[in-house]
């Protein structure tokens, strides 16, 4: 099946079976999405086929994300949309600063990213550089904007995504993401929770 679909500088330009089903096809674009938001994914165009795939476990497990996680060998939909679901859970679960950093200072821009991180300016600079190793806590934090962009990235480019997070959303009271996401906040925080939420729901993939 033919398509031409944007997941922010991603362009899916075609699909093949078992991806074309509509059980997989989101699960899929939502992964590549993901790993693109986390560093470790493509940023051109690309097929959604058994060699994309291929290239995404390739790529995931030289960050030792995934690497239990085994691809039916046939093209059974059902069983690919369960290998996609736990394949977006691992994801979920691995941090990876080393790229994280790069990437979202590229996609949000390293004034946005500070704000949401709660550090200051030339915090950011340093953990980005490698200069200083990143907390914990931070790479948590960075962790987690990383799946709200990949799920946002379904939805809207680059100039989009960083729009929305200062937008008020009456799902959030009346406030920003980025007011929500404001002082100490940890991902299981229950603002935040609705931040990821709320993110989800506009893209790809269902919150994990």
């Amino acid at each position: 099946m033919d398509t031409m679909r944007t997941v922010s500088k991603l362009h899916i330009t075609s699909v093949e079976s078992p991806y074309d089903d509509p059980r997989v096809a989101p699960l899929a674009a939502s992964a590549l999405s993901r790993a693109e938001a986390m560093g470790l994914g493509p940023s051109a165009a690309v097929q959604l086929d058994s060699g994309a795939m291929d290239a995404l476990e390739a790529r995931l497990a030289e960050a030792g994300i995934a690497r239990l996680v085994r691809r039916p060998a046939g093209a059974d939909p059902a069983e690919t949309a369960g290998w996609l679901r736990a394949l977006h859970e691992a994801l979920a679960g691995s941090p990876v600063p080393r790229t994280e950093w790069p990437a979202l200072s590229r996609s949000l821009g390293l004034d946005l990213l500070s704000r949401l991180l709660g550090i200051s300016h030339s915090s950011a600079r340093r953990y980005l550089s490698g200069a200083r190793k990143t907390p914990d806590e931070i790479a948590a934090r960075l962790h987690f904007l990383a799946l709200v962009a990949g799920d946002l990235a379904g939805a809207y480019n680059e100039i989009g995504v960083r729009r929305w997070f200062d937008r008020k959303r009456t799902a959030l009271g009346g406030k920003a993401p980025a007011q929500v996401l404001a002082g100490d906040w940890t991902p299981e925080d229950d603002g935040a929770e609705r931040v990821r939420e709320l993110a989800a729901a506009l893209g790809f993939s269902p919150a994990t």
